[in-house]
Formats: structure tokens, C-alpha cells, sequence
């Protein structure tokens, strides 16, 4: 492991924020900071667009909000792409695509456990983003492949530019799309993501996580080379108990789980406290451990976070700064009962 969780906080990197320094402040309050990611701020922001900085054929309209595609603009821009991208320094976020990222970096976070940063997962990138006759890009396997190589770079790149100011970074997927490829109307199946999603993690360096809020086939991320897997333990922790002997394998072999357990709804939120998300949390763990599961295992290795981000509520960012707060105090109710310092 690159360290002991402990059941330690972070959360996901959007944030609904349009004040830059209440963002950075919020994400800062947890455990594990990230640079947050702030679509309410610029467009360049919304994860899609960032993560699309360089990619050939891509351009984006920013006056309706679109991440446009153009498969023909794709192959003449290719070889351009080619030469830049053999400097490492082409993959940079730059400050045009976050307004966060680079203040970040210059702060002094050293006295932090382990600093974390994130990257769409070019599953989901690829099934989001279309070309000019609304087809994923993902299904055109020249395109597909150097989105695999692309993505890796801006991850690595990323990744490397962390570590310069913290020596346990690490960079995780936001990969909502895996959920939508068990279903019927995903023509892109679940073995092509097991094959691209492994070859694509081969190219990754540094611990390797991925975030997810929906539900897919656990057994398929669970028994993928990952050493966090984030979920939104809220909402799919039943579902996700019923997967045992896959979880005790993942953390059998040191992998860490991020249980978003607090809701960042504001209805849903208001009705939750500390004892009752403690016993929510417990009950799973339980569950797990009836069958098999070593609990000091679980809660070596695990972190806690928000269950998802949320930019809906109508009260702003005050829902959510509330579910951080309750994240903390769950963890110190935890972290003071198990004796985990």
C-alpha cells in the first residue's frame, strides 16, 4: 500500500463552487486533499472538456457547452499530435482548463499523509464523447487507441508533477461510464472494457484508483489491477456487500477502498447524522466479515468520502459543505472507536 488509510477522508473532485478559494479551502479540509474541479466556473472545467486538452480532433463550443469531434480534423491533426506529445510536458493541465490546479501544486502539503489528483477514464470518455455522425469515438479503434495513450499521458504526466511536490500522490479514473456498458444498450461490452481497461492501467504509473457512483458488475473492478477503488457506498453498499469473496481478494492482495458513505443530496442529507451513517457503514462491514472478511483489514484500508459530487443542489455549495463536515465527524467517530491513528 502507498500508506495506511485508516479510514482517513478525501472525496471527489468536482466541487459546485463558483469562489475559487472556498473550493480550494473545502478540499483542503479533508485528510487526502485534491485540486478541485469547478464546471461552475468555466466550461474548460466540466471533467470532459478538461481532460480533452490536446487530444486531435477535438475542439470545444464553449458558448453551448459541447465537447465537439470531428473525425476527418482527427486524422490531419495526428501527426502534429505525434511529434508534440513525445515531451511529457504536452500532457500539463494547463491554467486555461483549471483554474485550481497549479495553486495546488505550490502549496505546501508535506505535512499530509498523501495528496490525490483525477482524470476522466477513457471508457467513459469515449463512450461520451461523439464524432460528427453522433457515434462514440470509442467504437473507431485507431481513435480508441491513441485515446488509451493520450489519457495515460495526461495521468502519468499529472501523476509526476504531484509527486514532485508530494512523494505519495496519487492520480484516480473518474469512470461513471463503466456502469452503462453491462447494459443492452451498450454496443461496447464489457469484455473490450476488461481488455482496454488492463491494457490501459498497464501504461499507468504510480497507485493506480478509479472512482465510480453507479453500479456495475463489481466482480469486473474488484478483480481489476487497481489498488483504490472509490464507489458510492450510499447508494450501492448493499449491492456492493453481496460481492464477498471479491472483496476479500482485493483486500487481500493491499487494495484500498474509499466508502462514500455520506449523501450529498440536500433531502437525503438532512435526514442522516453521525450515529446513523456509523451504523450504515458498520452493518456493511459486518456483513462482509461474516463472510470472511478480516476487519482490521477494512478498516486499515479503507478511506472515507462523500458518496457522490453533486452540482444540483439548489442551495449551492451548502449542501455539500455540509456532507465534508459529516464525513470528518465520521471518521473520527470511527478512527477514536477502532483506535486507528
Amino acid at each position: 500500500m502507498l500508506f495506511e488509510a485508516n479510514l482517513r477522508t478525501t472525496a471527489m473532485g468536482i466541487l459546485p463552487h463558483t469562489d475559487v478559494e472556498a473550493a480550494l479551502d473545502l478540499a483542503l479540509s479533508v485528510d487526502i486533499p485534491f485540486w478541485p474541479q469547478l464546471p461552475k466556473v468555466s466550461f474548460y472545467e466540466d471533467m470532459y472538456a478538461q481532460a480533452s486538452e490536446g487530444f486531435p480532433g477535438i475542439r470545444l463550443d464553449l458558448e453551448n457547452e459541447r465537447v465537439l469531434f470531428d473525425t476527418a480534423r482527427f486524422y490531419d491533426e495526428l501527426l502534429t499530435y505525434a511529434e508534440a506529445s513525445q515531451d511529457p510536458a504536452f500532457f500539463t493541465l494547463s491554467p486555461t482548463y483549471s483554474t485550481v490546479y497549479h495553486r495546488f501544486l505550490e502549496l505546501d502539503l508535506s505535512d499530509r499523509i498523501a495528496i490525490r489528483g483525477q482524470v476522466i477514464g477513457p471508457i467513459s470518455f469515449g463512450l461520451k464523447i461523439a464524432d460528427e455522425n453522433r457515434k462514440p469515438i470509442i467504437y473507431n479503434e485507431d481513435i480508441k487507441a491513441i485515446l488509451l495513450e493520450f489519457l495515460a499521458g495526461k495521468i502519468n504526466r499529472q501523476l509526476a508533477e504531484m509527486q514532485a511536490v508530494h512523494p505519495r500522490a496519487f492520480v484516480w479514473l473518474d469512470d461513471p461510464g463503466l456502469e452503462f456498458i453491462f447494459s443492452s444498450l451498450s454496443g461496447y461490452t464489457d469484455l473490450m472494457a476488461r481488455a482496454d481497461l488492463a491494457e490501459f492501467l498497464h501504461s499507468l504509473r504510480g497507485w493506480k484508483g478509479l472512482h465510480l457512483c453507479g453500479n456495475p458488475d463489481w466482480h469486473f473492478l474488484l478483480d481489476a489491477d487497481l489498488d483504490l477503488l472509490s464507489f458510492d457506498t450510499y447508494g450501492q453498499g448493499t449491492v456492493f456487500s453481496r460481492y464477498a469473496e471479491a472483496v476479500i481478494r482485493f483486500l487481500e492482495r493491499g487494495g484500498v477502498i474509499s466508502w462514500g458513505i455520506v449523501p450529498t443530496l440536500t433531502d437525503t442529507l438532512s435526514k442522516e447524522n453521525v450515529a446513523g451513517l456509523v451504523a450504515r457503514l458498520e452493518d456493511l462491514w459486518d456483513h462482509l466479515v461474516a463472510q470472511g472478511a478480516d476487519r482490521e483489514r477494512i478498516l486499515r484500508q479503507g478511506m472515507l468520502a462523500p458518496a457522490t459530487c453533486c452540482l444540483v443542489n439548489r442551495d449551492g455549495t451548502e449542501t455539500v459543505e455540509r456532507a465534508f463536515a459529516l464525513v470528518r465527524a465520521v471518521s473520527e467517530t470511527l478512527r477514536e472507536r477502532y483506535r486507528l491513528y
